[in-house]
């Protein structure tokens, strides 16, 4: 695996310093979206790392742009691994934040991984459920069995020597056809507002045998006791993604242990660092009502506006650190 770390203002390799685990959406990669909220954190007081999710990016994995859900999940794991073994990491106070697809991979390693003291999610999507149910939430049982008929085709044919085939994450830019929030995701990952090489917006095939087998919210009402942010859009015309998330937010609903805040935000802009100071507001309040990422019972509810933050250069003070974290 292959990550950044980035470091606090005035950084004191003698100190212990709380430190959060940054996951990138589906079709992303550490450089996007992720980075920057990792950039941004350090900026206020966290050690934090981004990583690429194994078979995408500069990560190992074969083969290439495959996308499997629980691989992902043991890949927060093995972040939290690495960031046990430095010394100016505080063990008792690692958290992790997700973004989009990352959230649901990120909830799904907190209720499993106790070493994880609070979590965040920004946009969240289980994408298992967003594979059998459809983006708007209304698939049937009869599409989501037409679709494992074309994998298992594809399965098939790739073992017998065929070429891969590949389908994209979001749809193309100025595609109206597709949901708003959809349109809004091509809008950054596909121009240079947030474009990577490493990025292709493809994934294969046959990785919807893993999706479909995958859901990222189960047994949260048992295993998920750690504090939790839930930074989540406004249902407005167009949108389609609120769904998945009102899983997590039901959930939400009926313990102490949950913030929630609705950020003003549509769809795929949680994952869009322009809109990112909103997002920033709500982790730092959660930050401080959980403690720094120790103990939290409160529940908000809070509005945001559209601030702007986009993506800049690498700042002095949280400069990332390349990495290589062993699974």
């Amino acid at each position: 695996m292959a990550a950044n770390i980035f470091l606090p203002p005035g950084f004191d390799g003698q100190r212990k310093y709380p430190a959060v685990v940054v996951v990138h959406p589906g079709g992303g990669v550490k450089e996007q979206t992720a980075g920057v909220y990792a950039q941004r954190l350090a900026e206020r007081g966290f050690v934090t790392l981004a990583f690429d999710a194994s078979h995408q990016g500069a990560s190992g994995g074969l083969p290439r742009l495959l996308d499997d859900p629980m691989k992902r999940v043991g890949d927060i794991y093995s972040a939290v691994d690495y960031l046990t073994t430095l010394s100016y990491v505080d063990n008792s106070r690692i958290g992790a934040l997700g973004i989009c697809a990352g959230s649901g991979h990120t909830i799904k390693a907190t209720t499993t991984d106790r070493r994880i003291k609070a979590v965040a999610t920004v946009s969240a999507v289980d994408v298992g459920a967003a594979f059998r149910k459809g983006w708007d939430g209304k698939g049937s049982v009869a599409e989501q069995l037409v679709a494992l008929e074309a994998a298992a085709k594809q399965r098939t044919a790739e073992a017998a020597g065929a070429a891969p085939v590949f389908v994209p994450y979001v749809p193309n830019v100025g595609d109206k056809t597709a949901p708003l929030d959809l349109q809004e995701a091509a809008d950054y990952y596909l121009t240079p507002r947030g474009q990577h090489p490493n990025a292709p917006n493809k994934m294969l095939l046959t990785s919807t045998n893993h999706m479909m087998a995958y859901t990222g919210f189960d047994q949260v009402e048992t295993l998920l006791t750690q504090p939790v942010m839930i930074i989540t859009e406004l249902l407005v015309q167009g949108a389609s993604t609120i769904w998945p998330e009102l899983t997590i937010d039901d959930y939400a609903e009926r313990t102490e242990q949950t913030m929630t805040a609705w950020s003003g935000m549509n769809g795929q802009q949680g994952g869009d660092p322009a809109k990112l100071a909103t997002a920033l507001v709500s982790l730092s309040e959660f930050r401080r009502a959980s403690a720094a990422l120790r103990c939290g019972r409160r529940r908000h509810r809070g509005g945001g506006g559209q601030a702007q933050d986009h993506p800049g250069t690498d700042r002095r003070s949280s400069r990332p650190l390349s990495v290589a974290c062993a699974r």
